[in-house]
């Protein structure tokens, strides 16, 4: 057989290295903003006068953005072109990073934190879906695929220390205009990759993507401002989710989210141990800097690098999940996992401000090791709970379970610590209900799910 038919040639292989550098490098662009963040908010905070709840709000509208529009990401992908929206989500990145890094005040920042997340959530299923058709060979696809991941590791590594090192230096606006050259870098790249599309039967379900979106950003909206808005943000938000149950069911198999796919009790336990696994992570990894800085514990440098042992444990584990999963089983590895973030948040629950360190430090290492152990295994369970033709959706229904549990561990995490008294009491309460969180996620992997058929 002639080598030249089953491998990919030289030349090819020397285009896809640029292509993959290409999807490799919004991707680093993104993680490094997301992880960094939070390291800068207490300086936002003095900086342009803002309270806490506005605080929740520049990451918040970023990870509620990010949710909500993940899943019509991917099927603007198919329909428009992968490499026009993928486009669209380096320009609205980078739109959204300048905005932020020119802020004169807290609405230009959040309003630019929200076109930021707007942007990831284009990007990360174009990302995807170009790996898939550039790369046809499914061991190469998975090399592709391996070093993608991989770049949200290293990006996740590297952000804390990073961000310790940007914010004295040269100010909090500069973590945001970071993604200013990285973003034009990628748009020059862009001419390496082909076009390509899928648009028969599918469609942009406008209508449910609208309603979801009100109804969950009522939601955090009442939690976030909590006493000014909460029981009219509450009524609000339950009449656009029902209106979206009713509007998905009337779509039927063209829904956003096909309703038949909530009878599948495999793919809904996988979506709550993933929302209540970044629920409880997210939530502590905004208020743990937060108070290091406001009781002059750590500053920013030493700040950013205490995070780093929760970055390198999640690095250094999860690229071996997969094999330990298909020894095990995904449900030891979810249930330890989860378990293990549970431990290490009620670990800070028991500091005084995140002091002493070795106990706080032990609790990130404790949480980076359950997150290394859980992530992997709980997106193959959800793509794998259902029929190939909806392994996409799927894959996209965990992702925003993920940002949704995420933008609600910051909104009712801050909440809690921010109307006990923003003290060592308001953040050991917040971490106890993070944990909480996280155990009874850690419960519902546990649970024996029993066989249903897949949908």
């Amino acid at each position: 057989m002639d080598n030249a038919q089953t491998q990919p040639s030289r030349t090819q292989t020397t285009g896809r290295t640029w292509v993959l550098l290409t999807l490799c490098l919004p991707i680093l662009m993104v993680q490094i903003d997301t992880s960094v963040v939070n390291l800068a908010v207490h300086a936002i905070g003095i900086a342009l006068h803002a309270p806490l709840r506005v605080l929740q709000w520049t990451v918040d509208g970023y990870n509620l953005a990010y949710a909500l529009l993940l899943m019509s990401g991917g099927t603007l992908a198919d329909i428009f072109g992968r490499r026009r929206i993928f486009g669209w989500g380096i320009g609205l990145f980078t739109l959204g990073s300048l905005i932020c890094g020119m802020a004169p005040n807290t609405v230009a920042l959040i309003l630019g934190r929200v076109v930021s997340g707007a942007g990831a959530a284009l990007l990360l299923p174009s990302t995807l879906a170009l790996i898939r058709v550039i790369w046809p060979e499914s061991e190469q696809r998975a090399h592709a695929i391996g070093i993608w991941a991989g770049t949200n590791g290293i990006a996740f590594a590297m952000g804390p220390p990073l961000g310790g090192l940007l914010i004295p230096l040269a100010g909090w606006r500069s973590i945001f205009l970071l993604a200013i050259p990285l973003g034009l870098l990628t748009a020059l790249l862009m001419r390496t990759l082909p076009e390509s599309a899928d648009p028969e039967g599918r469609r942009l379900d406008v209508p449910g993507q609208l309603l979801a979106g009100l109804g969950l950003g009522g939601l955090v909206l009442g939690v976030i401002e909590y006493g000014n808005f909460s029981i009219w943000s509450a009524a609000f938000s339950t009449l656009c989710l029902a209106g979206f149950l009713w509007v998905e069911r009337q779509a039927g198999e063209g829904a956003m989210m096909p309703l038949t796919l909530l009878k599948n009790r495999p793919l809904i336990g996988a979506l709550g141990v993933a929302a209540a696994m970044t629920f409880g992570m997210y939530g502590m990894v905004f208020l743990l800097p937060m108070v290091w800085l406001q009781s002059s514990t750590l500053s920013v440098s030493q700040a950013g690098m205490a995070l780093l042992p929760m970055s390198l444990a999640f690095v250094a584990l999860s690229h071996k999940t997969g094999r330990w999963s298909h020894r095990f089983g995904s449900r030891p590895l979810m249930t330890g996992g989860m378990a293990l973030i549970g431990t290490g948040i009620e670990m800070l629950s028991h500091t005084q401000n995140g002091r002493p360190l070795w106990l706080a430090e032990t609790g990130l290492l404790l949480t980076g090791f359950g997150m290394a152990l859980n992530t992997g295994p709980v997106l193959a369970t959800a793509v794998t709970a259902v029929v190939p033709s909806r392994a996409g959706t799927a894959s996209g229904l965990a992702n925003t379970a993920r940002m949704s549990g995420a933008t609600f561990g910051v909104a009712v995490l801050g909440t809690v610590y921010n109307h006990v008294g923003k003290n060592a009491w308001g953040f050991s309460l917040a971490m106890h209900l993070g944990a909480g969180v996280v155990f009874l996620g850690a419960l519902l992997a546990a649970r024996p799910t029993p066989f249903a058929k897949r949908q």
